[in-house]
């Protein structure tokens, strides 16, 4: 079930939109203030917010919370409300990444309308990732940690049989990571491998995406379990999935069959399920929110995926892996990190930043595309004014005004607003690359 997250300063106008969304079969949740908002985030990213700019009481406006939610969360698409609206913010919103911008007061159907394109282009973006990473390295298990290596011993053992597994953790710890390595140790190494959203998409159509639909026409729209046959489905957060699927779901586990939306006969399938979840869903079975018979039959095997902090030593080499993958994946040039920079991304990552391999990656993948964007405009440091030989090279952008770069060389000044939007000005150091592109 898609959650949705309201922010609004104006109780009146979030219990409103909160209603609404819940007659329409979304769950909500709604704050009032900048740091409630970055809490509920930090607690559960939503999968989608609905944000006013002009927030009382508030150290922080609705823009300063698009830029961190975007630098952090680029995957959750930003619907903003106001009620001061103008086309200048409505540009500033845009550019900043919010997918649309409406003013208050708003037709709540035009607003329905705007979430529903918000959560389509969301899930387009989300399976194009899939599609584009499927076969490349970007879900390797990275580290050398005592933790990391007991996680792939229990894996292992897993692997070769058809038995479900349900991996726990928190977000961004790698669960993906461990479905994936799961298949490609399995005997279903050689079949498909699909991900499914269980929280991405409206309720409406997560049945017809699971379990495909039959039309009066006798068109067949196969659904991912059908599509998936012979391989393994990994069910992204669980616990979202919506009570009448979960029915299905269960049918599927119980008898290898299916009933597709708009069908009546039950079509056999054959594909092992692995499921994650990152909440308590001992407490969804109590709030009747989830099926314990479900439950049981999915967590046949259960694996608690350590988070990041629990094996800081492998940020280090996490963060390499996703400078080389930049690097070989997209062409951008290798952005290298000094080492006292690395050590306090390690320490930083386990403390402010919440770490976790999609926030580290995000911050690398920024990072590298910002350098590039700024420095491939040149063939030499000239656009930062160095020379190839010039002694700074291998210096940190972090003190470079300090050390004699002149602080007026407009590149140097747009790379500097780039690493404080990305709230790195006091974590990273940067050599500049040598090559700005690979051919």
């Amino acid at each position: 079930m898609a959650d949705i997250l309201i922010i609004d300063d104006e109780l009146d106008i979030r219990e409103l939109i909160g209603d609404i969304l819940e007659d329409e079969g979304f769950q909500t949740r709604r704050v009032g203030t900048a740091q409630a908002c970055l809490d509920a985030i930090s607690e559960q990213p939503p999968s989608l917010l609905i944000l006013d700019i002009w927030l009382k009481d508030s150290d922080i406006d609705g823009i300063d919370i698009l830029k961190k939610v975007k630098a952090e969360y680029p995957a959750i698409p930003v619907v903003i409300i106001s009620g001061h609206g103008n086309i200048e913010i409505a540009v500033v919103a845009i550019k900043q990444g919010a997918y649309d911008f409406i003013e208050k007061p708003f037709n709540i159907d035009h607003l329905l309308v705007v979430i529903k394109r918000a959560f389509e282009a969301s899930t387009l973006r989300h399976e194009n990732t899939r599609l584009k990473q499927k076969d490349g390295p970007s879900f390797e298990l990275v580290g050398t940690s005592a933790n990391l290596k007991l996680l792939k011993l229990q894996l292992d053992k897993v692997a070769k049989s058809n038995g479900r597994v349900m991996l726990s953790g928190a977000f961004g710890s790698g669960r993906e990571a461990c479905a994936r390595y799961i298949h490609a140790q399995s005997l279903r190494a050689n079949r498909p491998f699909a991900t499914f959203s269980c929280s991405l998409r409206p309720e409406d159509e997560i049945a017809e995406a699971l379990f495909g639909r039959e039309l009066e026409n006798g068109t067949v729209n196969l659904g991912i379990l059908e599509e998936t046959e012979g391989g393994i489905v990994y069910l992204e957060d669980v616990g979202g999935l919506p009570l009448s699927c979960q029915q299905k779901l269960l049918k599927l586990l119980v008898e290898q069959k299916i009933v597709r939306e708009g069908g009546k006969a039950a079509v056999p399938v054959d594909v092992r399920i692995i499921s994650s979840t990152n909440q308590d869903l001992s407490q969804a079975i109590l709030a009747r929110k989830f099926r314990e018979d479900l439950f049981s039959r999915l967590n046949v095997v259960p694996i608690e995926v350590p988070s990041l902090e629990e094996r800081s030593e492998d940020i280090p080499e996490l963060v390499n892996y996703f400078i080389d993958q930049f690097h070989a994946q997209e062409g951008y040039a290798k952005c290298e990190l000094e080492e006292d920079a690395m050590t306090d991304i390690q320490t930083l990552s386990c403390s402010e930043m919440q770490a976790n391999r999609i926030r580290i990656s995000n911050l690398i993948n920024n990072l590298s595309e910002k350098v590039v964007e700024n420095a491939n405009r040149s063939t030499s440091y000239s656009t930062y004014g160095l020379t190839k030989h010039d002694p700074l090279i291998g210096t940190s952008f972090i003190g470079i005004s300090s050390v004699g770069l002149n602080p007026e060389v407009s590149e140097y000044r747009k790379l500097k607003l780039v690493l404080e939007e990305l709230n790195t000005t006091s974590i990273l150091k940067c050599t500049p690359p040598e090559v700005m592109r690979t051919p």
